[in-house]
C-alpha cells in the first residue's frame, strides 16, 4: 500500500535524509521518500503488518516532526 503523509516541520534536506531512516527502519516499510518541498512523506508498506501506520507516524514524530 501506497501512503502520503503531510508533515509539519520537513524543510530541508537533513530533515527528509532523518525522515526516510527512520521510517525505512520500521518492519513492513518497502520504500519512503520524503519531500521537503511539499512538505510529505510518500511511504509504501505491506498494510498486513499489524500497527504499522501507527509505527510510521511515530518514527516521523521520533525525527521532532509533527504529522498531519
Amino acid at each position: 500500500m501506497d501512503k502520503k503523509i503531510y508533515v509539519v516541520g520537513l524543510d530541508d534536506e537533513n530533515a527528509e535524509a532523518k525522515v526516510n531512516e527512520a521510517v525505512k527502519a520500521v518492519a513492513g516499510v518497502t520504500n519512503c521518500v520524503a519531500n521537503s518541498s511539499k512538505a510529505q512523506v510518500l511511504v509504501s508498506f505491506d498494510e498486513g503488518t499489524a500497527g504499522i501506520e501507527g509505527a510510521i507516524d511515530a518514527a516521523i514524530s521520533s525525527c521532532g516532526l509533527t504529522v498531519l
